[in-house]
């Protein structure tokens, strides 16, 4: 029973001190409510100073880079012309090789066979070819000799017939001997007549036309034969690293199956990679970016863009970029990766303004430029945001004048002094 009464008197004692507590925050607060009441205090928030600073470009991020694969500058095929045994293998498979270099050797007795018979025949040929041209030098001479003596006979055949024309007018002759010399003389003139022409049919003739057809085929015959021979020689089509070479003594190659290895060209050499449309827009118009290897980071070079595509593929939704690189040391090497830089450092910077600065207007974002003896109130539009300052797309320029604070007490054409002394300095005071 103790208890219990000591319980309820602690219980009454606390309920009476919160109630005048609170009577007594209520009295003061009436109090100072009260319109002249002593001891009253009133606070006055003064507004922000109006400042400004000169827009300048900042680094808004590191130059946006992406990842490349590094290939060949051309890849040929190693392909066989002929059938056949391979006797010998001269270059190794990743072995760098020279154009016209020597890959391995077919077994080529055939080939040598068919171009000793193919020599053979062109001698044969060419001998059957000057006989003819001798006998042709020969024959023409004959017939030419021939004219020769039947002029000669026409001309003393002429001869006696004046002479027996001027015996027969003295009477020395009688007719009849007359007409045994023009017989003779006419005689001469057909023998002269038949000598011309069988000269001139001799001259407008070809006797040696099909020999001669005989030879030519028998020197393209041996010229085939040579460039089969050079077949059963497998050579690099281009100078680079051979790849996909797995040839051995004693295979058998055959020239239908295809290729047997490739040459990968590696200098130059390529850098490739696929952009988006929003990488495409930067490196669009540009001729040479930079590239570097991750793990050699400050280790960068320049390439020329050998190539990049107009449009986009309709597979991979992606622009194809390729730079070409000399690399003349081999040491860019096929199927490595590396890092391109789409944009430079300098293009990194941009005109940006503080974060801060910015009045948001449902959608829509301004900041207030001092201009001469007034602000302007700019609408911008915003960019990548790094720390404290967002890049400007639109709207502001380097170099004007920002308002960095106070711009929401501002309105736009407002006065420079009005904006001043609209905002004065105060602090809080208690009237007593």
């Amino acid at each position: 029973m103790i208890n219990d009464s000591s319980r309820k008197r602690k219980f009454k004692y606390r309920s009476m001190g919160v109630i005048a507590l609170l009577t007594a925050a209520a009295v003061l607060a009436s109090a100072c409510s009260a319109p002249g009441a002593k001891g009253a205090a009133t606070v006055q928030l003064a507004p922000r100073t109006i400042k400004t600073e000169d827009i300048k470009k900042q680094k808004i991020s590191n130059p946006i880079e992406q990842v490349a694969d590094v290939a060949a500058g051309t890849t040929l095929d190693v392909v066989a012309k002929a059938n056949g045994e391979v006797t010998e293998v001269l270059k190794n498979r990743g072995e760098y090789v020279q154009k016209g270099d020597v890959l391995f050797v077919l077994d080529n007795k055939d080939a040598l066979s068919n171009k000793r018979k193919s020599e053979l025949s062109l001698r044969s040929a060419q001998e059957s070819l000057q006989q003819a041209k001798d006998n042709k030098v020969n024959n023409r001479k004959d017939l030419a000799d021939n004219v020769t003596r039947s002029q000669t006979a026409l001309t003393n055949a002429q001869q006696d017939y004046n002479k027996t024309r001027n015996d027969y007018d003295a009477g020395l002759v009688v007719q009849h001997q007359v007409d045994q010399v023009k017989q003779a003389l006419d005689n001469a003139q057909m023998n002269l007549d038949a000598a011309r022409s069988k000269l001139s049919a001799f001259d407008n003739s070809d006797s040696i036309s099909s020999i001669l057809t005989q030879a030519e085929s028998a020197t393209l015959a041996l010229d085939d034969a040579n460039r089969s021979l050079e077949n059963y020689e497998i050579k690099a089509p281009s100078s680079g690293i051979l790849t996909d070479f797995n040839v051995v003594v004693g295979q058998s190659v055959n020239a239908a199956a295809g290729k047997v290895g490739q040459v990968q060209q590696i200098d130059p050499i390529k850098i490739k990679t696929e952009l988006s449309e929003t990488n495409y827009q930067l490196v669009k118009g540009k001729q040479e970016l930079v590239y570097y290897n991750p793990d050699q980071p400050d280790k960068k070079g320049t390439a020329k863009i050998s190539y990049l595509a107009p449009i986009m593929s309709a597979a991979t939704k992606t622009y194809t970029l390729e730079l070409e690189v000399a690399n003349a040391d081999h040491k860019l090497q096929p199927g490595t990766r590396f890092m391109v830089q789409l944009t430079t450092e300098t293009e990194e910077k941009v005109v940006a303004i503080p974060t801060l600065s910015v009045i948001r207007e449902e959608s829509d974002t301004f900041v207030f430029v001092k201009q001469g003896d007034q602000y302007s109130k700019r609408k911008v539009k915003l960019g990548r945001i790094n720390g404290e300052y967002q890049e400007v797309l639109e709207g502001v320029k380097d170099g004007e004048n920002l308002v960095v604070t106070g711009q929401n007490t501002l309105k736009d054409g407002q006065k420079v002094d009005a904006a001043a002394s609209a905002a004065p300095s105060a602090t809080p005071e208690a009237k007593k």
